[in-house]
């Protein structure tokens, strides 16, 4: 019997004052005892659960509760041994320790100004060093590697770690946060900085927790797929209590106990603490994470006591060291580290009688030393090895530490412990001594880095227990095989035109995403993913053909079987359907993005959903996969203020290319014609699947059908200009005897209203215009910038031209570029014109969206053919090429209001 159990039975005595019949409820618990001690706990397990069942089928009311008493989930007497060499261990653990917090002291020695965090991975250590120790594995031949979602705050802890094992230099620990020169280290998990090392950036709480999950699911997915041995991976996520307050870091929980992801194990790490105080000070944070994931469907293991309490609990005849266990909030056990033993005897164990008595041979120095769970190594090590064999739930562990561990009077279990960058000698030579570390007394000050000889004991088994795991980690895959992309003749019906057939560029998309899924090379590196919108875009077909991908297949028939594209579901399925979740349905773009370095099996996934419900709504996993590396193609469907016409505001997408241009890998179109999309495409999968280009892709779509021309219309060039961003369409005819001429510049559906623009022009007032497709301002800009700096820092040299204005040179007259997205998505290139020599005017869809008709939407915000119309002859007026009059002909012929209110006015 152990100490654990015994505190379960007696706390219910202690607790249950009101008790009718005692003698009864003794009886019931010894029944129960005795169960457990002669078959054990599953058998006792299987008899409770039958009785609670038995009597809710009776109509009792009975008390459902998803927490467990307060202690540690694993009884002593299934702890399993710690092997290795625990004395070697502790030391290396030390050095590690004071490593970590060498580098945050040294970068901040002469001025606080680079930060960084100390207490984090202080209250960690122990939780990594027995992952890296004794459980991670690195990808070989025989296992494709563990996935380790290190916490953000943690990574000196980790930079420490690599400096023992000789991955990284002193001089790379001295560079921590000074990145600008290539050399030193980043802030935090960034893959984009440090390619070699991280796979993951986490430091944008709650994204982590989230990718993990999804994660975990793509494991399932290859292995269904037998893209990939995954049956022996884990993920491995790590967080703080605090983090847990973020949506995204719950937000998915359910979908892992759905799925039952046994390769997933979280580890939150409860130090009870966030930035500027205690996680939950007026309860208990364990408790609640508790209940939340069992009622999620994990396997939840607490951690919350080290072994100096294992004696204290066996000798408690009582349960009252369990009931004040229970009783305290976490704003109490905060405040108890902070203190000292003395402080403990009085404030915990000193408010009953039996618990003073219970440490009444205790020094106030061995109460001090009672650890909590999340720093014994043997604690953690049962707590590892119950997860790893778990099998049919996610696991969530729950070890309790305290934050700052070790700091004393400089944070440990402090509110100022997070944003502690700096330490008091005192507090450093309490660390040494405490850690027992290798620093004299004379070269404290210098907060040396330790490193040890290579042919040292402590070496040696360092070297041995990793390559036991199969080396390094982290590591990170910066290449994987390359794939054959098909060339463009395969998608020979979408680039020749369409003659009366009108498709959308959304319908055109869908043709090619169809032929490409067929694709003997390629189709089954595939990954169509939708967030419940496949109907809208038109993917219903992929249904039957490919399969919406389940973990246990379809165990309905579905409502349209009888149907030609039904509901299937497969264990094989390639379409990812993740309902209405666009943080999930991104996660899972990016997992399968980067599955070329986190599995070395490349995958092309193609996420389609609202353009609106895109980057706005998930820009900081856009972002995030900048940083990862991401290769892979988001559709921003019915894109654009006017094109998805009944929705109105909250739907109507204005802004998405804007956003994706702050993202610096990021390569973002807005085409018009199907050959356009398809060009695109096709060069995307050659960057990034044959080339393997560190890019991803944002392209928008339009649900509106009109005819499409071909490819061979748009004449020789079209296919370079539509991938740097601008080209020719249409030739207008020889000037006119007015010797009026104007460009006209249009990307998207907008394009169409331009080409009727120019027919205005051209009809009512005899002025001839070029018509120029322009399927990207922002990789216009780029260019331009590209040119600029290159003429900026090369003075002597011949001045080089951007893109756009070697395309303008011989096509005279101002230019007028009209969009359906906000002015300053085309005023980006405004300075690149202008050294054209023109007049550079352009309309946008600023403002709020609208539910109306397309063609009233246009009007509304001044991009239709009559306000393109208008504003060419603005600029040919402002040229002093035609008289102002004509420019209020234009006006009064085309009824535009002049003195309505702005659209974009509030």
């Amino acid at each position: 019997m152990t100490p654990a159990w015994h505190a379960r039975e007696r706390v219910m005595t202690v607790v249950d004052a009101h008790d009718l019949d005692p003698q009864e409820t003794r009886e019931w618990l010894d029944a129960l005892s005795a169960i457990r001690g002669h078959r054990g706990n599953e058998r006792a397990e299987f008899v409770v659960n039958t009785m609670i069942d038995a009597a809710r089928s009776g109509g009792l009311s009975i008390q459902q509760t998803l927490t467990t008493p307060y202690c540690n989930t694993i009884p002593l007497d299934q702890q399993p041994a710690l092997p290795g060499d625990r004395a070697i261990e502790h030391k290396l653990r030390s050095i590690i320790r004071w490593n970590a917090l060498a580098i945050v002291l040294r970068a901040n020695k002469e001025s606080s100004e680079l930060g960084g965090h100390i207490a984090s991975f202080q209250s960690a250590a122990t939780l990594y060093d027995i992952g890296f120790g004794h459980f991670w594995h690195a990808p070989t031949e025989a296992h494709g590697g563990d996935l380790i979602f290190v916490q953000g705050h943690c990574s000196p802890g980790i930079y420490a770690r690599a400096f023992l094992e000789g991955r990284l230099s002193e001089e790379q620990l001295l560079g921590f946060r000074q990145e600008t020169g290539g050399a030193g280290l980043s802030s935090y998990p960034h893959p984009w900085l440090m390619p070699d090392f991280w796979q993951f950036p986490t430091v944008s709480m709650g994204l982590g927790p989230l990718m993990a999950i999804y994660q975990a699911r793509f494991l399932k997915y290859l292995q269904n797929h037998k893209l990939a041995e995954t049956s022996n991976r884990k993920v491995w996520a790590f967080m703080g209590d605090g983090e847990t307050d973020e949506p995204e870091s719950l937000g998915a929980i359910s979908l892992a106990g759905r799925e039952n992801l046994d390769n997933l194990i979280f580890v939150i790490n409860c130090n009870l603490q966030r930035l500027d105080g205690p996680v939950r000070g007026n309860g208990k944070i364990v408790q609640e994470l508790e209940s939340v994931f069992r009622g999620a469907g994990w396997n939840v293991i607490k951690v919350l006591w080290g072994s100096g309490w294992d004696r204290l609990l066996e000798k408690d005849q009582s349960g009252l060291l369990l009931k004040r266990m229970e009783e305290c909030v976490d704003g109490e056990y905060q405040d108890f580290k902070s203190k000292s033993g003395a402080y403990i005897r009085e404030h915990f164990f000193g408010r009953y009688d039996e618990l003073k008595q219970l440490v009444a041979d205790m020094s106030d120095d061995e109460i001090w030393q009672l650890a909590r769970g999340g720093h014994d190594p043997e604690k953690v090590f049962a707590a590892y090895t119950a997860a790893v064999n778990h099998k049919g739930q996610p696991t969530v562990i729950l070890p309790k530490t305290v934050k700052g561990y070790g700091m004393g009077e400089s944070g440990e279990g402090q509110m100022i412990a997070h944003q502690a960058k700096k330490m008091t000698q005192d507090a450093l030579r309490g660390f040494r001594d405490r850690f027992q570390v290798p620093v004299a007394d004379e070269d404290l000050a210098k907060v040396p880095f330790i490193r040890l000889p290579d042919d040292s004991p402590e070496m040696k088994y360092f070297r041995a227990q990793r390559e036991k795991l199969g080396g390094s980690l982290p590591q990170r895959r910066r290449k994987s095989a390359s794939l054959q992309i098909p060339p463009l003749s395969t998608f020979q019906r979408l680039l020749d035109a369409t003659g009366d057939r009108e498709i959308s560029t959304t319908m055109a998309f869908v043709q090619m995403l169809g032929t490409l899924v067929r694709d003997k090379a390629i189709g089954k590196h595939i990954v169509p993913i939708v967030p419940d919108e496949s109907r809208t875009f038109g993917m219903e077909g992929m249904f039957r053909q490919l399969g919406i991908y389940s973990s246990v297949g379809q165990l309905y028939r579905p409502q349209d079987a009888d149907q030609l594209m039904y509901y299937r579901e497969d264990k094989s399925g390639q379409v990812l359907q993740e309902g209405i979740n666009e943080g999930g349905a991104m996660s899972s773009w990016i997992v399968a993005a980067t599955s070329y370095s986190t599995n070395n099996v490349p995958m092309i996934p193609f996420y389609i959903y609202y353009s609106m419900f895109g980057l706005q709504r998930v820009g900081d996993l856009a972002w995030l996969a900048g940083d990862m590396r991401a290769r892979g193609f988001l559709l921003g469907g019915t894109a654009g203020r006017t094109t998805l016409n009944g929705e109105g505001l909250q739907h109507e997408d204005g802004h998405s290319h804007v956003l994706a241009g702050t993202i610096p890998n990021c390569v973002s179109y807005d085409p018009t014609f199907a050959y356009e999309v398809v060009t695109i495409v096709r060069e995307g999968m050659r960057r990034m699947y044959e080339a393997q280009e560190d890019v991803y892709y944002y392209i928008t779509l339009m649900n509106e059908n009109y005819p499409h021309p071909s490819l061979a219309e748009a004449g020789k060039g079209a296919e370079e200009g539509i991938l740097k961003g601008l080209y020719l369409l249409k030739r207008g005819s020889e000037t006119t005897k007015k010797g009026l001429r104007v460009q006209l510049v249009g990307s998207g559906t907008i394009l169409r209203e331009v080409i009727a623009a120019a027919d205005l022009l051209k009809a009512d007032f005899g002025v001839t215009a070029d018509v120029w497709s322009a399927t990207s301002f922002n990789e216009l800009r780029r260019d331009g910038m590209a040119a600029e700096r290159w003429n900026l820092l090369h003075p002597t040299e011949p001045r080089r031209k951007s893109w756009v204005e070697t395309q303008l040179d011989g096509h005279p007259g101002p230019v007028v570029a009209s969009t359906d997205y906000m002015r300053n998505y085309p005023d980006q290139i405004r300075e690149y014109v202008q050294a054209a020599g023109r007049r550079y005017v352009v309309l946008g869809t600023d403002g709020f969206g609208r539910s109306d008709y397309r063609v009233k939407l246009r009007k509304f915000f001044e991009v239709d053919r009559h306000y393109v119309a208008v504003a060419a002859l603005k600029a040919l007026a402002d040229d002093g090429a035609i008289k102002p009059a004509i420019v209020a002909e234009a006006i009064a012929k085309y009824k535009i209001d002049a003195g309505r209110a702005a659209p974009w006015t509030v």
